[in-house]
């Protein structure tokens, strides 16, 4: 049984494994858009969070199998269609992502020193498609609008001192920007209550731990309803609950000699980002909850506050993009799905399946029912034998493509770690793609 699996992220490379384990005979073509495998590990995983990439050992692992080809430098919708993919495969899985960021659709979103928090951390990654932008970092105050777990690694990267990432796999443009940054105050804003507040606590301890710098919780924020009081004594909800303590471990502290300063803002949502030719300030309008236990939800009052800045990114979640031939539900930014399949023959997995959730092993589990909903139809999926379908191998030549196998990853692999050794980092990650495939030959 032949199958494509689209998008080599975590979700892609746990639906590879899952098919692999399957009993089944089957072979499978990762199809990956950029020369690189490993998606948001690579490029979405913090430099300073070296522990959480290691799981691309694994992926390794899994790449290395006799029964699967990767073809990096292959874009579907661009070079390859999914009519192709399913002439050439009796099922297609796909794991693409959802790379797009939501939008506050306020005045002055698109101000220039107005960024999506995606941006910046592809930028500091080293995402090809990313290398060339730039960001204002003169200004003494940031604004970031989100309290994710994405928002707290923004704040880190602007908070850290410089010398403490040269070690990282930071791609090296980032790291001379960053040490040249003028940014001292940097505010992390959220619509809900601190009850509410979406990090993990590991990375909110992370924050009031920074060296040279001090974190503090904005005015009496800490006041809790009864409605915070119940969600918190739920013993589900126990991440909640140590964030909490976090935060009024914060509130206390008070290091006046700190370089830097990070702000935690509660029940205030974005009205208008303001400024005559490029950012000066955010207006915020303060919010009340309404609701029941876990049914809260932020509700404006006709009090309003301004925060002055001239840098601000946006870190309120992902949306995933349509592709032609693919239903697509625009309201969550997903690929409609019943256990991960879309119709006999197509399936999805990851954030474009379920939406931007959950950690780099939630995929596993997502991945491993959307193969079992796979196996389920294997049946009729597998009446025409391999050799009835046409080769994908054969269409991408006869495309005149340039696919980049695996073994001509590790080619540029080996140039970014031997690259980085020479400035004792793990790696100096290679930034253009021309340059990427001229290595890979």
């Amino acid at each position: 049984m032949l199958v494509a699996v689209v998008g080599s992220g975590p979700s892609g490379f746990y639906a590879v494994e899952a098919l692999l384990k399957s009993g089944l005979e089957v072979r499978v073509n990762l199809i990956e858009k950029l020369p690189a495998p490993f998606g948001l590990v690579r490029y979405g995983v913090a430099p300073d969070h070296p522990k959480l990439k290691q799981v691309s050992l694994v992926f390794h692992k899994i790449a290395q199998h006799p029964h699967v080809q990767f073809y990096g430098n292959v874009e579907l919708g661009q070079d390859v269609s999914l009519s192709d993919l399913q002439e050439t495969h009796h099922a297609v899985v796909l794991c693409y992502g959802a790379e797009r960021d939501r939008r506050l659709g306020i005045a002055g979103e698109d101000l220039p020193g107005s960024h999506t928090a995606t941006e910046f951390v592809a930028w500091y990654n080293g995402h090809p498609a990313y290398r060339d932008s730039s960001f204002d970092l003169s200004s003494r105050a940031a604004v970031i609008v989100g309290h994710g777990n994405v928002a707290a690694d923004v704040c880190r990267i602007l908070a850290k001192p410089v010398e403490a990432l040269r070690q990282t796999d930071i791609a090296k443009h980032a790291l001379e920007a960053l040490a040249e940054s003028r940014v001292r105050e940097i505010h992390l804003v959220g619509r809900r209550g601190p009850a509410q507040a979406k990090f993990t606590s590991k990375e909110l301890r992370e924050l009031g731990e920074l060296p040279d710098c001090v974190a503090t919780v904005e005015g009496d924020s800490l006041r809790l309803g009864p409605e915070d009081e119940t969600e918190l004594a739920e013993k589900t909800n126990d991440n909640a609950a140590k964030c909490y303590q976090i935060f009024k471990q914060l509130g206390r502290s008070g290091d006046g000699s700190a370089r830097r300063r990070i702000h935690f803002h509660f029940l205030l949502s974005p009205l208008s980002l303001n400024g005559k030719g490029r950012l000066e300030s955010l207006t915020f309008t303060r919010n009340s909850l309404v609701g029941s236990a876990f049914e809260q939800h932020a509700e404006a009052t006709k009090e309003t506050i301004d925060i002055a800045c001239g840098l601000c990114f946006r870190s309120i979640g992902y949306r995933g993009e349509p592709l032609p031939d693919v239903p697509f539900e625009e309201r969550r930014g997903v690929v409609p799905n019943e256990a991960g399949r879309v119709r006999q023959g197509l399936y999805v997995s990851g954030w474009i399946k379920r939406g931007p959730s959950g950690i780099i092993g939630t995929n596993r589990a997502d991945s491993v029912e959307t193969i079992a909903t796979l196996l389920g139809d294997v049946q009729h999926l597998g009446k025409d034998g391999a050799s009835s379908k046409a080769s994908f191998a054969g269409l991408v030549s006869a495309k005149r493509l340039h696919p980049i196998s695996y073994d001509q990853w590790r080619l540029i692999d080996s140039a970014e770690t031997q690259q980085g050794e020479k400035s004792g980092k793990p790696r100096e990650k290679i930034t253009s793609v021309d340059q990427m495939l001229a290595i890979a030959g």
